[in-house]
């Protein structure tokens, strides 16, 4: 039996990562950032933990985040893909300068990141839940809802509303 190749694939060309968004990182690069995501996913800080309990499952106004989440060279603590909002939980040890050539680098490739305390989120979890909401209402999204592209078939849609979004009439078709 012969073994596949992707004979399309040059390893010394720049891989097409990061959802698109081409921050030029080698494979190896990705894969470790990827599993030192895994490894924060499963070992998260308390505060992480007690934010994260108000942000899964679209509990903040409906908006999707996710965890430990790999953006260029960087691990974002939370993200909302639709806004493109980074939520960043900082601990004792903090640096500044460091963080603001972050913010920049992210910003330059469309990402806003706002930071809470470690202290804020074990002390005011409201106020931060507040400022998190103030920062997405603010925040335009990315792209429309529905998907752009629907699939044809017009999965998870009534026929009807399939038939509305994509203009078309399926009278008379087999099927």
């Amino acid at each position: 039996m012969t073994a596949r190749f992707d004979k399309g694939w040059n390893p010394k060309a720049p891989p097409l990562q990061g959802r698109g968004f081409g921050w030029g990182l080698s494979v190896e690069q990705l894969r470790w950032l990827h599993k030192r995501a895994a490894e924060l996913r499963r070992n998260p800080t308390e505060p992480e933990i007690r934010l994260w309990r108000h942000l899964s499952n679209s509990q903040l106004a409906g908006h999707k985040f996710r965890r430990q989440s790999v953006i260029g060279r960087f691990i974002a603590d939370f993200v909302c893909p639709q806004k493109a909002l980074i939520v960043e939980v900082d601990g004792d040890t903090h640096y500044a300068m460091k963080d603001r050539l972050r913010d920049d680098e992210l910003a330059h490739h469309g990402f806003r990141v706002i930071r809470v305390g470690n202290h804020e989120v074990m002390t005011n979890m409201d106020g931060v839940l507040q400022h998190i909401l103030l920062a997405l209402t603010a925040t335009s999204d990315r792209w429309h809802k529905p998907h752009p592209n629907p699939s044809p078939e017009g999965e998870g849609l009534e026929a009807v509303e399939a038939q509305k979004l994509l203009g078309i009439s399926l009278e008379g078709s087999v099927g």
